[in-house]
């Protein structure tokens, strides 16, 4: 059985307010290694810093999630094969910045902003691209009960190898089914473990 998100009201008005705080802290710490990473983007290759793609969000409502450019413009990101996530160890499409941006976890640090304007928490289920969840319709709707988030618990277990669906279909239900403050908390802790340690990171 799963919550409805009303009998955790308070703790989701709770983890709003934190994430609008958290996130908004973050971003101004975060300004001036933000402004050097879009510099760096432009200096390497042509297009815009910023890649914008559409995920599917809160009650399945579609949003245009925030990135560094981390390849080089005009690639195409591969559709999942078999129910796996493609990610190539030695990606063409992948500029030298953006490798760089894609080991540290860098290139989310937009997503802060998605955060500030309520279409992502912190924490939560990754956001994901539509065509990825029209075969899971059950899974689309138990995630859509909560906002996808920067992080989770997939993303501070095995990403690296575990990469097929469902890998993170079973974290992502287990997050909305044991959702509370301690668990966001536990899983912001040992995230930037992960990120110094590359872990799970290509």
């Amino acid at each position: 059985m799963y919550p409805e998100p009303r009998q955790k009201f308070i703790q989701l008005c709770l983890k709003r307010i934190l994430d609008c705080v958290i996130s908004l802290i973050l971003i101004v710490i975060a300004l001036p290694l933000l402004v050097t990473c879009i510099i760096a983007i432009k200096l390497e290759s042509r297009g815009s810093a910023l890649f914008l793609q559409h995920r599917v969000g809160l009650f399945g409502r579609e949003f245009a999630m925030l990135k560094l450019r981390t390849m080089y413009a005009g690639s195409q990101q591969p559709r999942p094969t078999d129910g796996h996530l493609v990610k190539l160890r030695s990606d063409p499409r992948i500029t030298r910045v953006g490798r760089l941006l894609r080991i540290t976890s860098l290139d989310e640090l937009p997503q802060l902003f998605n955060v500030l304007a309520g279409q992502m928490s912190l924490v939560g289920p990754r956001p994901l691209v539509p065509h990825m969840l029209a075969p899971y319709r059950e899974l689309a709707l138990v995630r859509s009960r909560v906002r996808p988030g920067i992080t989770g618990l997939w993303q501070i277990r095995d990403r690296a190898h575990a990469t097929h669906v469902s890998f993170m279909a079973e974290h992502d239900l287990e997050y909305v089914k044991r959702f509370s403050l301690w668990l966001d908390l536990m899983i912001l802790l040992k995230t930037p473990w992960c990120v110094i340690f590359a872990k799970g990171a290509h």
